[in-house]
């Protein structure tokens, strides 16, 4: 079973005695909601498959049938009304639901007039026929906020079920064991827009509280502990906290090139214009926090602290946009994740041309031949996603030995995963039909349990070619990094024990990292976006108003993340946990300043009306 993508899309609407039809008691354990059409093969299937399921379940299950005619299909949305006109005139709603579904996908506008001969009347636009359009019409409306788009689409016990709708799979599903009920609850939260940024959240609060907790010592030594591999007479070893920042954070990088790949080639920022604004925004929020962190602290070591200003944490500005809701429109939602993650690109680069100290000369020259070879196959358009993965892996031992971050590997790798233009999805489906049409002839004339191997070899390669390589791979490790990688993250590297010396000697840098991300950051934001509109480079949309703009400039000042990465580079000893507590106060000031912007700033018609 799988779920939908917004936790307000998880509920139907509560169940109406005065419009809905139900089959079943009204204490029943499980409740079945379906959005079905008339004159649909699918929805005749399903109509066999629920009456086996009832039969089956008998008073523990209570059915609703509601109304979502196929849009191109003008009779079923005839059927849908003459159901509920005969209803209007005291005809039993089964009755003729049932026989609206006896006639499948054959269904005629002859049909419906004979149906209605059947029950003792005749179509007339009258009074209750213009009722029954307002019951169809509401149950469509319903559908679609509750996210049903295809007819059928199954509700159980309040949740879209998006799985198969055979009748084992449906039947698995409603007598769901505990352990399958917290599993699904472990989705719901995974699919909740705030999560990654609450479970990242979390694990700081959790590191901050052991690191001062009475074993905070050997919680922070704890990362220093070190493990590694031998072959042979050679070792590899690192620290855990190591391990995490340059191995586990690889795997972030990786989603983060996966993202703006899809954003610069499919996405938000395909075309030059839509790409102008974020873009413009990006290069000031990290110009203008950069310069303001360089302007406070003095000439020496201290300057290269300046990368911990420039980035944003995805998670986090998330998180409070959609906690904001309605507050933040659409676009401006847009908006900022195209610049966050323009940020990020630009913070990985820095990084490896600014945090590298030494470079071994042979181990760079690998990392070259690695890259070919990743070039070559992606050339000569080589899909499969393991031999891109195993050369991964030696381009990140490679950078490592370089001298080079090896978090690196992850941008290079997802620059070559492949893509390819989007599936003829009709042309996929018919093939799929002519697949299954086969299987079931075979099957007449053999026993046979299931498709065949060449069948399912065959739907195999369909499947696998709806979808990029590249999203593909997107999809699969996006919640590995955003539920493991990112949390261990924070918990490896938040932990700061807050003792008096930690202040002592380094205000200055601690308050320029904070005046970078909280001032520099909407500033910079601001400033590229209105420089960009100003010399026609690109256009703000007229869905926010430019203090909209700058609360999103502001919420991209909480760096947590990227910043504290760069922050274990640029500084040593005492000042990195001075580095972090400041990182932890600017990206708390300027998430709360995002905020109060984005919930007191006017929609943009309130605005310009108090102007005039």
């Amino acid at each position: 079973m799988a779920v939908s993508d917004n936790v307000s899309k998880f509920l139907t609407d509560s169940i109406d005695k005065q419009y809905d039809h139900m089959l079943g008691p009204d204490n029943s354990r499980i409740v079945l909601v379906e959005y079905g059409s008339y004159g649909s093969t699918a929805s005749a299937t399903a109509h066999e498959i629920v009456a086996n399921l009832h039969t089956r379940f008998g008073d523990q299950l209570q059915y609703v049938f509601r109304h979502l005619p196929d849009i191109d299909n003008e009779v079923a949305r005839k059927a849908a009304i003459l159901s509920e006109y005969l209803s209007l005139k005291s005809v039993d709603f089964w009755d003729v639901h049932n026989e609206l579904m006896a006639r499948g996908k054959n269904l005629t506008e002859a049909d419906l007039h004979s149906i209605a001969k059947e029950f003792g009347f005749e179509i007339v636009e009258d009074d209750d026929w213009h009722e029954a359009e307002k019951y169809v019409d509401r149950d469509i409306q319903g559908g679609r906020r509750s996210g049903a788009a295809l007819s059928p689409t199954f509700f159980i016990n309040g949740r879209r079920y998006e799985g198969p709708w055979d009748e084992s799979s449906l039947a698995d599903t409603m007598v769901a064991t505990p352990g399958h009920r917290l599993r699904m609850a472990t989705v719901d939260f995974v699919q909740w827009g705030p999560s990654s940024g609450i479970a990242l959240l979390g694990m700081v609060i959790l590191a901050f509280v052991l690191a001062n907790g009475p074993l905070g010592e050997r919680f922070v030594s704890f990362w220093e502990t070190t493990a590694g591999f031998s072959m042979g007479q050679n070792t590899f070893e690192l620290p855990l906290i190591k391990w995490i920042n340059d191995g586990l954070l690889t795997i972030f990088f990786l989603v983060v090139g996966l993202e703006i790949k899809r954003e610069f080639t499919v996405g938000r920022l395909s075309t030059a214009r839509a790409a102008a604004l974020p873009v413009a925004a990006a290069a000031g929020g990290i110009v203008f926090p950069a310069l303001i962190y360089i302007f406070i602290v003095p000439s020496g070591y201290l300057t290269m602290g300046w990368g911990t200003t420039i980035s944003t944490d995805t998670a986090f500005a998330i998180a409070l946009i959609v906690f904001l809701g309605k507050r933040v429109p659409v676009e401006l939602r847009v908006f900022l994740t195209a610049s966050a993650i323009m940020d990020d690109l630009v913070a990985i680069l820095i990084v490896a041309a600014f945090y590298t100290e030494t470079i071994q000369l042979n181990y760079l020259i690998g990392c070259g031949v690695i890259t070919v070879a990743l070039a070559a196959m992606n050339r000569a358009r080589f899909y499969r996603p393991v031999p891109y993965v195993l050369l991964g892996l030696v381009l990140w031992f490679f950078l490592h030995e370089a001298g080079i971050h090896a978090t690196l590997s992850g941008v290079i790798l997802a620059l070559f995963i492949p893509t390819r233009p989007p599936a003829n999805l009709s042309a996929l489906g018919v093939q799929a039909q002519m697949i299954l049409r086969a299987e079931a002839k075979f099957n007449q004339n053999f026993e046979h349990h299931g498709p065949s191997h060449r069948a399912l070899a065959k739907l195999d390669a369909l499947h696998d070619r709806i979808e990029s390589p590249a999203d593909k791979l997107l999809r699969r490790i996006e919640p590995i990094s955003s539920y493991f990688v990112l949390p261990i993250f924070a918990l490896a590297n938040a932990g700061v024990i807050i003792t008096t010396g930690i202040f002592e000697g380094n205000w200055q840098f601690m308050t320029a990292i904070i005046a970078g991300l909280v001032i520099g950051k909407p500033l910079g934001v601001w400033s590229g976006a209105w420089l960009a509109s100003r010399l026609k480079i690109a256009i703000k949309p007229e869905a926010y108003t430019w203090r909209q703009l700058v609360g999103a400039g502001a919420i991209q000042g909480i760096g947590f993340t990227m910043s504290i990465f760069i922050a274990s580079l640029a500084f040593v000893d005492n000042d990195f946990p001075a580095a972090k507590i400041a990182i932890l106060i600017a990206s708390v000031v300027a998430g709360l300043l995002g905020t109060a912007i984005l919930w007191r700033t006017p929609p943009p018609e309130q605005e310009t009306a108090s102007s005039d």
